[in-house]
């Protein structure tokens, strides 16, 4: 195939990438479902919430294997097996609420559909970053923002779908159309020929090339990776937090400031106000992967983690409920960038040959920090949690401001054994 074609299917492979980031992403909606599956079965909250800490633990152990499945078999093999794996996991959860059985739920909807979510969602990054080595953050952020953008259409959509079918049916069908459309979209997914590059296009010397790429064994032994792991760790713990609660925190302020009492219509306001903060969960992730092209993504996080810091300090004064949406708008506007910028920083850092490996062993923060600011928010009350995540934040800021580029030492593969570097 001519250059010039890979350069035009290398945007058809970014579509599919963004097709299947989307139905991932339906995951974030979580909050929707609380309150429904409370009714339908009677489970307690906190029963009901240890689902979604489940599903985001497994995400993030599992994207590793994800990482090492997409350099090893290739894309298309492992987005496949991970999106039949979502879609069977989802459609369990119906089989969960219609038997009363918390535990298929927790094994379904958590263990099996977490697995194939973390298997497939590494998959359009990794291989993206290959094919856009000039546009890596724009890039990135393009396909993340799909992720982020699906919760939207699940807050949009869902309420009204379990009010006319119930949520367990609810989930059957979700199930159905997320094993279809992602695996319609895995099979668009390839490798770039070794060694390709767009045609006009020179590597940056601040960045590390095809050729100077760190393996795991490499990568693992530097302080850098460590430091990125944190980052996304202390981001994310903070907004997942915020996220797997936000519906619930946003009809209590309706309630407070409208005087709204009615369950069912305070749940359709949440789920707005999910909704709508979920589409900047998306725009985020495009946002500031565009502006890291721009000032770097050292001080991208540098950014979101001061401005975050401070709104999550003030947020539990905030009673109107403009502002609270506002607020909850950039504050995953910032969740969604940092998983955005990251898979670029760590691109950037340790080179684009073995990132599904090394970038797939860095989103083991993502599920600890789901579990972490899961918890936080579940068991702390709303100030203390709002609190919490605010420290977490600081926290991120001093690691951000002490990292420094890895140095490569040139000799390494050659000085070791050939194990050492895979």
């Amino acid at each position: 195939m001519s250059n010039e074609n890979l350069m035009s299917k290398r945007w058809l492979i970014a579509a599919a990438g963004v097709v299947i980031q989307l139905l991932l992403g339906t995951v974030y909606a979580w909050s929707v479902f609380v309150k429904p599956i409370m009714a339908a079965t009677g489970w307690e909250k906190t029963a009901v919430a240890t689902t979604f800490m489940i599903i985001i633990g497994m995400i993030g152990l599992s994207a590793a294997f994800g990482g090492m499945l997409v350099d090893k078999k290739g894309p298309r093999f492992a987005a496949t097996l991970g999106v039949i794996l979502y879609g069977i996991g989802t459609m369990l959860a119906f089989v969960a609420i219609k038997t009363g059985n918390i535990w298929i739920l927790y094994l379904g909807y958590g263990v099996i559909g977490g697995a194939g979510n973390g298997l497939a969602y590494v998959v359009p990054i990794a291989t993206l970053i290959r094919w856009f080595p000039d546009r890596r953050g724009l890039i990135t952020g393009l396909a993340v923002m799909g992720f982020g953008l699906g919760a939207f259409f699940v807050g949009k959509i869902v309420p009204a779908l379990i009010n006319s079918m119930g949520v367990a049916t609810a989930f059957l069908a979700l199930g159905v159309v997320y094993l279809v459309g992602n695996a319609l979209a895995a099979t668009q997914l390839y490798n770039p020929p070794a060694g390709w590059l767009p045609d006009g296009f020179t590597p940056s010397s601040s960045t590390v090339s095809a050729a100077d790429s760190f393996s795991w064994a490499e990568a693992k032994k530097t302080r850098q990776w460590y430091m990125i792991w944190g980052m996304l760790f202390l981001n994310i713990s903070a907004g997942m937090g915020l996220l797997s609660k936000l519906s619930p925190m946003a009809q209590e302020v309706i309630k407070q400031a409208q005087g709204i009492t009615d369950e069912k219509q305070l749940a359709v306001l949440g789920g707005g106000v999910l909704a709508t903060a979920s589409i900047f969960n998306g725009l985020g992730r495009l946002f500031w992967a565009s502006v890291s092209d721009k000032i770097g993504r050292k001080n991208v996080f540098l950014t979101m983690f001061a401005t975050q810091a401070a709104l999550y300090f003030y947020l539990p004064q905030v009673t109107d409920v403009t502002m609270f949406t506002v607020i909850a708008c950039y504050l995953l506007a910032c969740l969604g960038g940092g998983f955005a910028v990251m898979p670029a920083f760590a691109a950037d850092s340790f080179g684009p040959t073995y990132i599904g490996k090394v970038y797939g062993f860095v989103l083991t923060a993502w599920g600890a920090a789901g579990v972490a600011g899961g918890l936080a928010f579940a068991k702390f009350d709303k100030q203390q949690a709002l609190y919490t995540a605010a420290a977490l934040l600081i926290a991120g800021f001093v690691v951000t401001f002490m990292f420094t580029r890895p140095k490569h030492v040139s000799h390494y593969k050659a000085a070791q054994p050939a194990s050492a570097a895979e």
